[in-house]
């Protein structure tokens, strides 16, 4: 029993002696205080400590601090320190101030008048810092400067996070690099990698780009990024928008991913789509996902829709492709073909036909171009649509090899139709098409009206036809040399002689408005899920698994020297101390005025 009670007696008597020791271990060091003595009425209950050849120095739980004049509140575990102040915390933390205050039970510290911390290759300037040793993080809120190799910033208030190396930078944040400037509303640095992350409106002005996002990440060292809301850069006269866009300045490359818009700004002309790419040194573009290039010719807009978009040379000089189920459309005229090829310095738009292997050539035709103009339909091996370049007008319409016309008759259930090898359309001065001429093994089958009376079918076979065109539809039809033109009854002309060799009615197909460019799969396009960055821990993870970059020889900024100068410089001068200043209830409130230094 007696065992026993000795037994608790012992734990209880380590217990207490582990509590006193770590108590003890907690308490301010002096480590170098020769000149000591005590003011009760001026600082009751303190030491006051001042240096004479040599600074004062004391010590907590990893830190020193040099300083002129340290007043110590033993009981309290408080210190306040004035004159060339200097902190060091391992290799972490090296800060130089003229004032600082310290808790040893919280480790609280602030430092106040031309503060600065150092790093290796960082420097904040700041006039009050405040520093959480326990959560190993500074903190300030009366603007501050951070300059590294790369780098200088400036905002009104921010954090380091020392263990991350990371700074969290609020409020006018400013950065200036030797080629670009960023400035931004919230923005994550990181010491090592140089990367910031952007969470607020920010943007980044290069020598020849703009980047602006409402979050992002940007690579400082080698100008590159991204942004995943309301993006947009401006780059080579065209401006990229899109749910997520990427950038890289050194291979003058830009991508837009989900809901993108590229604007060309000199040529008056928008790309759409959900993927798409810019190569500037190329002088280059390919969209696809629902891809339609957008243009205005005479306050009409023009849409050019392919699986796959491609624009390519320089101002003035764009050629726009469009690949795989394209298709063309305006107010009154509208195409599809398997591909689009646009040159802006020829003026020529041509529609080209692919024709699946091991087609029968006499099923060819069904795969043929074809033009809506109205209610008219144009077929041929190619169409070729000619504009203006100097007045961007439409000029002239060409369907080359087995050009075809057919209108459905408006009053009764037959065809119009005109056939012939080519096929040469004239538009007026409001980009209507008015006049067309076929030449050539011309054939013609018209239904013949006399004030809405029916009167027969006219079949007709010469070298040339014209066809006037009005409000979009076949007025009349004049056919040239040698013809042979008959007027057939109704019940003399049986039904399969009323098409001509080589119709194919593709009235289903029919554009009829900018939607209808659109198939099934475009409407139903899966669109790629964005990521975020949105969990700084993660971030912080990320980036402390790089390796630390190592600056160029000559941009390592110097510290080591600068520390030893702060050190040794007027290392016998004693300045006045300034007055306390009130701790804001981080530390305890002091108003005593620190002694002046003998």
């Amino acid at each position: 029993m007696k065992l026993k009670s000795y037994f608790s007696l012992f734990i209880l008597c380590f217990c207490a002696f582990q509590l006193q020791a770590q108590d003890q271990k907690k308490k301010i060091e002096i480590v170098d205080g020769r000149n000591f003595h005590k003011d009760e009425e001026k600082f009751p209950g303190a030491s006051i400590f001042n240096g004479d050849t040599k600074q004062v120095q004391f010590r907590h739980e990893g830190i020193d601090v040099w300083c002129d004049i340290a007043v110590y509140y033993q009981k309290e575990n408080f210190i306040q320190a004035s004159g060339h102040v200097y902190l060091q915390q391992g290799d972490s933390v090296k800060m130089n101030c003229n004032y600082i205050e310290y808790e040893g039970n919280t480790k609280l510290a602030i430092a106040e008048e031309d503060v600065v911390l150092r790093s290796k290759n960082m420097k904040l300037e700041t006039q009050k810092l405040y520093f959480n040793r326990t959560l190993q993080q500074c903190y300030y809120n009366s603007f501050g400067t951070v300059t590294d190799p790369e780098n200088v910033l400036t905002s009104n208030s921010g954090k380091y996070y020392i263990e991350t190396e990371k700074f969290q930078f609020r409020k006018n944040v400013h950065l200036v690099n030797k080629d670009f400037v960023l400035d931004s509303d919230e923005l994550d640095y990181y010491e090592r990698s140089k990367h910031a992350y952007l969470y607020g409106p920010s943007t980044v002005n290069g020598q020849d780009y703009v980047f602006y996002c409402e979050r992002g990440f940007y690579d400082t060292t080698v100008e590159k990024g991204y942004g995943v809301k309301n993006t947009q850069i401006d780059y080579d006269q065209r401006i990229i928008n899109g749910d997520s866009v990427y950038f890289d300045k050194p291979r003058e490359f830009a991508a837009a991913t989900n809901n993108i818009k590229i604007t060309d700004t000199v040529n008056n002309g928008l790309i759409k789509g959900h993927y798409g790419e810019v190569w500037k040194a190329k002088d280059s573009m390919f969209v696809t996902k629902k891809a339609v290039a957008i243009n205005v010719v005479e306050n009409d807009s023009v849409y050019i829709h392919g699986d796959t978009l491609m624009l390519t040379g320089k101002e003035n000089e764009r050629i726009i492709k469009a690949f795989r189920n394209a298709k063309f459309y305006k107010s009154d005229l509208a195409g599809k073909c398997d591909s689009i090829h646009s040159s802006q310095v020829t003026g020529i738009t041509q529609f080209i036909r692919r024709i699946p292997k091991n087609t029968p050539e006499r099923d060819h035709f069904k795969y043929n171009p074809v033009l809506w103009n109205g209610g008219s339909q144009m077929t041929g091996d190619s169409i070729h649509l000619i504009s203006n370049t100097k007045q961007e007008k439409l000029d002239s319409l060409k369907v080359m090899n087995n050009a075809f016309i057919i209108e459905r008759d408006t009053i009764g259930e037959g065809y119009n139709q005109v056939k012939g090898k080519n096929l040469y359309g004239l538009f007026n001065d409001d980009n209507k098409l008015y006049k067309i001429d076929i030449i050539k093994n011309t054939e013609s089958l018209y239904y013949v009206y006399d004030k809405q009376e029916f009167v027969g079918i006219d079949k007709a076979i010469c070298s040339r036809i014209e066809i006037e065109m009005e409000n979009n539809a076949i007025s009349s039809i004049t056919n040239y040399i040698d013809t042979e033109s008959t007027i057939h009854r109704d019940e003399d002309l049986p039904k399969n002689a009323r098409k001509l060799p080589g119709f194919y009615w593709r009235g289903d197909e029919q554009i009829f408005t900018k939607d209808d460019i659109f198939d099934e799969d475009d409407l139903n396009v899966e669109l790629v899920k964005i990521r975020g960055i949105d969990s700084p821990i993660s971030i912080d993870m990320e980036e402390m698994g790089r390796t630390s970059t190592v600056p160029e020889e000559g941009t390592e900024l110097d510290y080591e020297k600068v520390e030893k100068q702060e050190k040794q410089e007027h290392p016998n001068k004693k300045p006045t101390a300034p007055n306390l200043r009130p701790t804001l209830n981080l530390l305890p409130n002091r108003t005593q005025q620190l002694p002046t230094a003998p």
